[in-house]
């Protein structure tokens, strides 16, 4: 069983819900993020989503955008990514890390190597924001041989016949997008993600969790009460700018104080 499977099931046991924070690599510097990584496991994310830099982030609002510039200036790439992961694993074998990204940096280093280092490093899954599953069969099937889920985004506006497709093709969990927008838009609906998400879980075995627009405790709990996590982004990013001068140990606990917030909030519900 994966690491992320291990997870879902022993939070299904625990009758609570999936906190996954997301964070960009490199933002505002690679010490930084390690010690964020720590930091926020003990404040209790059950799940983290590592961003990797690109200069294009096209599904990213302007949080998310600013945050890649910022790791971009200190020229941080993939194998600085895989370098971050490989040093968390030192002390950390449990908590599974997701990259989430884009096409391009993978296919400049090539499908086979990002397979083979990313598995060496302890990556546990894969969310590559541009590459549709139906282009992706090749690619999933190396990158699955090292043990990575590829994980797909589900939205709103996504046919009912393709999101079967999309769920059979996934493994780990499904990130069901809640807005129509980039991160960190819209305000969520949560009666509209309840509905959405229960018929999702209806047609595919795997856990679905919700992101894009969670910016407080309240919705963090609200969402994860409708689905099998919450996936925060923005707001964390944002507190990242904000810190960008300060120690990286100053930086790790202001961030991971959002999160601690968020768990709590989450429990409680």
């Amino acid at each position: 069983m994966s690491r992320i499977s291990e997870t879902f099931a022993r939070l299904e046991s625990e009758g609570r819900k999936a906190l996954i924070p997301f964070v960009t690599c490199g933002d505002p510097n690679t010490g930084a993020t390690l010690a964020i990584l720590h930091a926020m496991v003990e404040k209790g994310a059950d799940i983290i989503e590592v961003g990797v830099p690109f200069s294009d982030p096209m599904a990213d609002g302007p949080a998310i955008q600013l945050a890649n510039e910022r790791a971009l200036k200190h020229n941080v790439g993939l194998s600085d990514v895989f370098d971050v992961v490989a040093e968390f694993r030192k002390t950390n074998n449990t908590t599974p890390i997701v990259l989430m990204g884009y096409l391009n940096p993978i296919e400049w280093m090539g499908y086979e190597v990002f397979s083979e280092r990313a598995g060496k490093a302890g990556v546990d899954g894969l969310i590559t924001v541009d590459l549709p599953p139906e282009e992706a069969s090749e690619f999933s099937k190396l990158v699955r041989s090292k043990g990575i889920d590829p994980i797909y985004l589900l939205t709103p506006a996504t046919a009912v016949d393709r999101a079967r497709k999309i769920l059979e093709a996934g493994s780990g969990y499904v990130y069901y997008v809640s807005v129509k927008g980039v991160t960190g838009s819209a305000k969520i609906d949560v009666t509209d993600v309840a509905e959405n998400v229960a018929r999702l879980k209806n047609d595919g075995g795997l856990p679905v969790v919700v992101g894009f627009g969670i910016k407080d405790p309240e919705t963090a709990a609200a969402v994860a009460a409708v689905s099998d996590g919450s996936v925060v982004g923005s707001v964390l990013v944002n507190r990242c700018g904000e810190l960008e001068s300060e120690s990286n140990d100053e930086i790790a606990s202001q961030v991971s104080a959002l999160i601690g917030d968020m768990r709590q909030a989450m429990d409680a519900a």
